[in-house]
């Protein structure tokens, strides 16, 4: 059953540089997601994991040096159909591929995504996701087995099936996102995807050629080994979740797996990253 979320809005003065080491200090804790606009840097955790003194072991409240205030909004489960048909756009990436609903029309790209996110996080808005569509559409896929973790509406997935992958696995650990990848899969018609509810890769896990893991930067540390085990030599590991201020953690940890960095993107605070093993 769909559970509520607590937003948190934080104003955070000055905002350059406090807001991303407010961000990197806030990951220590059971948040899901953040996002950030000009007002407010916003984080979101589940009702099920906040309690009361929810922040009090954060120390940068204490700081002389910069002002932040916050407040917590109790968000309900809602119907995201209704609002996604509601507010969704489509959204081209690059000159050849869209994302797009259903109950839009076609747009005649050489990619074209349906993409029904019901619950599921993953249509191309949200800047992460665009940059690692973007490190898709660069990829060669043909002949190659693919991982996609923390798969969400499976846009990833759905991509590289497209582009000629001959196996994608698509990983999630919400219920909700596997039901509606699975569907979109189908709706797409890529019948090599194979959905599976999961928080980690088992001991048992095959070899890719790819891997695309877009979660946050302390499910990524965590895994990243795991993802060297089942990646193979001269495979291409594809990261993004996380914020400028946790590219340097995220290299050192790669690196100390033997990834060599291969290259990055950045939208807006977001940032996606390309490692060769």
């Amino acid at each position: 059953m769909a559970q509520n979320y607590i937003e948190y809005q934080f104003t955070v003065v000055p905002k350059d540089p406090w807001e991303e080491i407010l961000l990197a200090s806030l990951q220590e804790l059971p948040f899901e997601s953040f996002d950030n606009n000009e007002d407010f840097l916003l984080a979101y955790v589940p009702g099920d994991q906040h309690y009361e003194g929810f922040l009090k072991n954060i120390d940068l409240f204490k700081n002389p040096a910069v002002s932040i205030d916050f407040k917590t909004v109790t968000i309900e489960p809602v119907n995201w159909n209704s609002k996604w048909e509601s507010e969704f756009k489509p959204i081209e990436i690059g000159k050849d591929c869209v994302v797009r609903a259903d109950f839009h029309p076609a747009q005649e790209k050489a990619y074209e995504l349906v993409i029904n996110p019901k619950m599921s996080f993953g249509t191309g808005h949200h800047q992460t996701t665009h940059m690692m569509l973007e490190f898709g559409l660069e990829e060669a896929f043909n002949g190659k087995k693919i991982l996609d973790m923390g798969c969400g509406t499976g846009v990833l997935a759905i991509l590289a099936s497209m582009k000629g992958a001959v196996s994608v696995d698509a990983i999630d650990l919400d219920p909700w996102c596997i039901e509606n990848a699975s569907e979109n899969a189908q709706k797409n018609e890529c019948s090599n995807i194979t959905c599976s509810l999961g928080s980690s890769l088992t001991t048992n896990a095959p070899i890719y050629d790819l891997i695309f893991a877009n979660i946050n930067r302390n499910v990524l540390l965590e895994q990243i080994p795991s993802y060297n085990r089942v990646l193979i030599e001269g495979g291409v590991l594809l990261l993004s979740g996380f914020y400028r201020a946790d590219i340097s953690s995220l290299k050192a940890c790669c690196e100390a797996q033997g990834f060599t960095y291969v290259e990055e993107k950045q939208k807006e605070a977001w940032c996606a990253l390309k490692f060769m093993k």
